[in-house]
């Protein structure tokens, strides 16, 4: 489960994050941050999905309330504008996401799809008004969920980023200082 991941994550470096950074070797800063930030963004496209899944339930149940149609076709019909109304104000941190690109982890959205249940966006218009409600209510939570432990992360993600600065500024550190990454040589061109 993608809160397992979290978990050994932040359990791995709180233990630097609890000691003195200044005393622990830059690969190591540099290797933990990596670490918080690819499961970070992990975590923030599995919100971008629950956020999307949270529209599309929220669009039906207000569609219902002013009388509309319940059904499959309708939503589907409405989906793009749905999805195109643009992030939800006044939540999240500001940042940009570090990739648009879906992860490679099958099971990031389990819990989501457990959550949405097995008939996904097709269900929703033939759920009770009950059932509709309660699935916003465990979306909702999940959202929540989502959003407190990316911020954890960013927290981690945040003081490792001012240590490295901090060994910059003050010369403990140079961006020469860097793993050596090996680079494929630039396509040479030919004359036709």
């Amino acid at each position: 489960m993608w809160s397992d991941e979290v978990d050994r994550v932040l359990a791995q470096g709180r233990i630097l994050l609890d000691g003195d950074l200044g005393a622990d070797p830059i690969e190591t800063i540099r290797s933990t941050r990596a670490d918080f930030q690819a499961v970070e963004a992990k975590v923030s496209f599995l919100r971008r999905i629950i956020q999307g899944r949270l529209d599309i339930v929220e669009a039906d149940r207000r569609r219902r309330r002013e009388g509309g149609p319940a059904d499959l076709h309708a939503l589907v019909d409405d989906l793009p504008r749905i999805l195109a109304d643009g992030p939800r104000r006044g939540e999240g941190s500001g940042r940009l996401p570090a990739s648009v690109l879906p992860p490679d982890d099958d099971a990031l959205t389990a819990e989501l799809e457990a959550a949405f249940g097995p008939e996904g966006a097709a269900g929703v218009p033939a759920l009770d008004d009950s059932a509709l409600d309660a699935l916003i209510t465990r979306l909702k939570a999940l959202e929540a969920g989502a959003s407190r432990r990316r911020q954890e992360l960013f927290d981690g993600i945040d003081r490792l980023g001012s240590e490295l600065v901090r060994r910059y500024r003050s010369g403990e550190a140079s961006s020469l200082d860097q793993p050596n990454r090996q680079m494929s040589p630039a396509p040479s061109r030919t004359a036709p």
